[in-house]
């Protein structure tokens, strides 16, 4: 799964806002500001959680190491 760090860190490392990671995921502008407010994994949907790793994966730029830490290339 993914921690609500990932996501911050992940979303971070792009430059991407918010609203980018809702429209490239699909996954609601609210939803993600709620699952970024938590520490460790978010209690939300997991099709929700997989969209946004999926969405962060296929940028090809973002790996995910273990339950707390990414990998990052430019």
């Amino acid at each position: 799964m993914i921690t609500a760090g990932q996501i911050r860190m992940a979303r971070a490392f792009l430059r991407w806002s918010i609203e980018d990671l809702a429209n490239k995921s699909g996954v609601g502008v609210t939803t993600i500001k709620r699952m970024e407010s938590f520490d460790g994994i978010p209690g939300a949907r997991v099709e929700n959680l997989q969209a946004i790793k999926d969405t962060f994966i296929a940028t090809k730029k973002i790996k995910f190491e273990n339950e707390s830490t990414i990998s990052v290339k430019e």
